[in-house]
């Protein structure tokens, strides 16, 4: 380990360290860059023409590295300097904005946001590593942590402002463009950061990257492209295939590895085993709300990116707001019922919403339920961790935080895939219904019916009134309401789950266990002496 394990200057001066400086800057930028797209999708849609599926792919497609990568950046960063890695994950997620901006279909656009998600992968664990072991005390860290945490959560709030100001006075572009150099004023800072690494008893895990990453991936493009190539078509049925080979190699992979990418021995905790799952559930239900929100305001809507950004302040403004709150209750109430409050009140948001008529685009009508969600996810953030963390005993606590992380991103990557595939599935059969029953002229459905056959309906709702297919467009629109609706419904669902679970079965260590264990180390110790 090089020489920046040195204590940070004073805890009150945590934030003049150049380390910890460059660490909060590049996590706030890395944060941004993967909550950007939920602000746009009305003007991807409008602008770039994309299919549903297409949006579902540029909201994926950055959430994508940063779950299937984290664990392997964090061991890279461990063998060959975190510092190479944060200079370098800003770089590569410029490079990924910068090709974002110049796009001009979904295919460069979804390219050029795999590539943002890449650098934000590489930024997220290095930062948090040499963040925390530049403090020598349990109150540095502390220090350090919290404010690593709420420049992460500046990241979400950052992001819709950006959207919207730039999407409302400018162009999406301009967005992207930011992202891009601000991506570099993150590697440039980078460079006055101190550097560290920890290779002792570190490898790669190449088989178990490799067939999760191709595993999910495959499952993903099956999720995703189901609503639009049909769930019988011959690449969604070999995606499907694909992932329940891979997949079930993945564990014999980890089983038989000497550093496996996830420890699967945790899992015989039974309580760790249930926070892993509020992990996964929670976090989708979480994402999957900002996406089916996105597509609400923008593609179906139509409302200007400014009003969806503000929109978007009530879901990712609590958590930078309160953090300080969540932080103080964490020390003195149960991570398990903070968890369980939080998505507890994330389902009432995700119902408030799933009951909006699809027709109403005022303001006032989201800010109850968006707020709902903002608090809910402020409070089970905090705790999702701390809960895992409290399940297991010390000596596994570092092994359970890094392995609950990557769990709660996968439920970050599966959110949009898995709302957008059932809203897009039932809003084409909703409209094809209403089509065929609908008093328009012949000629009028047959248009209106060739482009939701290319397109999907959101095609339809976007084509103009006046055109003999747009008078198709009000039965699109509805269809679309109804298919959200019901993504919201589906969030709200795994929310309760994740509140239940964390209510009823989650359970940390006992205080006996918690006694005993300090006994059996105060043991060894002696032992040793």
């Amino acid at each position: 380990m090089t020489d920046d394990t040195l204590a940070l200057p004073q805890d009150g001066k945590v934030l003049l360290d150049p380390t910890s400086i460059a660490c909060c800057v590049a996590v706030c930028i890395a944060q941004s860059a993967i909550a950007i797209p939920s602000t746009l999708n009305g003007l991807f849609q409008s602008n770039l023409h994309t299919t549903g599926s297409q949006l579902s792919w540029i909201s994926s497609a950055t959430l994508m590295p940063v779950a299937l990568l984290g664990l392997t950046f964090a061991a890279l960063g461990d063998l060959f300097g975190r510092k190479q890695l944060l200079a370098g994950g800003g770089v590569v997620l410029a490079a990924g904005e910068a090709v974002s901006a110049m796009s001009h279909g979904a295919p460069a656009m979804i390219a050029g946001q795999a590539l943002a998600g890449i650098g934000a992968a590489a930024v997220m664990p290095s930062s948090l590593a040499m963040i925390a072991t530049r403090a020598r005390t349990p109150r540095q860290r502390a220090t350090a942590i919290a404010a690593w945490s709420a420049f992460l959560a500046g990241g979400g709030f950052v992001a819709p402002a950006l959207g919207g100001i730039t999407g409302q006075h400018g162009s999406w572009r301009a967005a992207f463009v930011i992202l891009t150099v601000l991506g570099l004023v993150a590697a440039l800072v980078a460079l006055t950061a101190r550097n560290s690494s920890s290779r002792h008893g570190r490898s790669l895990d190449v088989p178990g990257q490799l067939t999760v990453g191709l595993g999910l991936f495959a499952l993903l493009y099956a999720v995703i492209q189901g609503p639009t190539d049909g769930w019988s078509s011959l690449p969604v049925v070999t995606g499907f295939a694909v992932g329940a080979v891979l997949l079930p190699l993945f564990v014999v992979a980890e089983l038989s590895s000497p550093a496996p990418l996830l420890n699967l021995s945790l899992f015989r905790n039974r309580s760790f085993a249930v926070a892993a799952v509020v992990a996964v559930i929670g976090m989708f239900s979480f994402v999957g709300t900002v996406y089916a929100l996105s597509i609400r305001l923008g593609p179906i809507q139509h409302q200007n990116p400014g009003r969806a950004g503000i929109a978007f302040l009530f879901t990712n403004g609590p958590t930078l707001l309160l953090a300080p709150l969540s932080a103080r209750l964490l020390q003195r109430v149960s991570a398990r019922y903070l968890l369980s409050a939080g998505f507890l009140v994330i389902a009432a948001g995700d119902v408030l919403l799933a009951r909006l008529p699809i027709a109403d685009r005022a303001l006032p009508s989201l800010i109850v339920p968006l707020v709902l969600v903002g608090l809910g996810i402020t409070l089970a953030l905090s705790s999702i961790t701390a809960s895992a963390v409290n399940a297991v005993p010390a000596r596994l606590e570092g092994m359970a935080s890094g392995a609950t992380s990557q769990l709660r991103d996968f439920g970050f990557m599966l959110g949009p895939a898995v709302v957008g595939a059932v809203a897009l599935s039932q809003a084409a059969n909703a409209f094809r219904t209403a089509l065929a029953a609908a008093p328009l002229p012949p000629d009028a459905i047959a248009a209106a019916g060739q482009i939701a056959a290319q397109g999907g309906p959101l095609a339809v709702n976007s084509l103009p009134p006046g055109s003999p297919p747009g008078a198709a467009a009000g039965l699109a629109f509805q269809a679309l309401g109804d298919g959200y609706a019901t993504g919201f419904l589906i969030c709200g669902a795994a929310a309760l789950l994740s509140s239940l679970l964390a209510a009823f079965v989650l359970r940390g260590r006992s205080k006996a266990e918690v006694a005993l264990e300090a006994d059996q180390a105060g043991e060894s110790a002696m032992a040793e002496a």
